[in-house]
């Protein structure tokens, strides 16, 4: 399996050592001549989603990426990149102007930014994922998935009652850092 990696900004580095510790071949995607090496799974790591957004679009890298996600490509997303992954970004009391300049935007699902707490609010806890029990989830400055807008979108775990990683077609994505769990 070749993986792909967003490694514009955040916590690439621990993603692509997570596909390495699975035996994928992992390349890093910084310029848009990176996406021609080809992919089985596009992984977006947690980090700032605006400054991700803002980098997407100086690069060149948004529109053919958001192509590679409509056109059916896999994509793995953690915190950051399921914001931009979501249909909706329900931040209340904060403008247009504080969201990512760009998102994709293909994701059926609401999120909220930071809902968790700041950084001093980050945690981890156990929790089933997929029908696995006692899996490690770490939290760090996760947004929350307020609201689900298809019923295609399969929840995969949850967190007091509130959906914390869904599947959507082609899309697997996580508010918590499966990537910062044991290898």
């Amino acid at each position: 399996m070749r993986v792909g990696v967003l490694s514009v900004q955040g916590a690439f580095a621990e993603m692509a050592a997570y596909w390495r510790a699975r035996g994928a071949d992992v390349f890093e995607i910084r310029q848009r001549s990176d996406l021609d090496r080809g992919m089985d799974v596009l992984a977006l790591p947690g980090g700032e989603s605006t400054v991700q957004g803002k980098l997407l679009g100086e690069l060149g890298l948004f529109d053919p990426l958001k192509a590679k996600i409509e056109g059916g490509l896999t994509v793995f997303a953690t915190c950051a990149g399921l914001i931009l992954l979501a249909e909706k970004i329900d931040d209340p009391g904060r403008s247009d102007d504080t969201r990512p300049e760009r998102w994709f935007g293909v994701l059926p699902v609401a999120v909220r930014r930071n809902a968790y707490g700041r950084q001093l609010g980050s945690f981890r806890t156990v929790g089933t994922f997929d029908g696995k029990s006692n899996v490690p989830m770490t939290f760090i400055r996760a947004p929350a998935i307020t609201a689900i807008l298809s019923p295609e979108v399969e929840v995969l775990s949850e967190f007091n009652g509130q959906p914390t990683a869904v599947r959507w077609r082609n899309i697997t994505a996580f508010t918590w850092h499966p990537e910062l769990g044991p290898a």
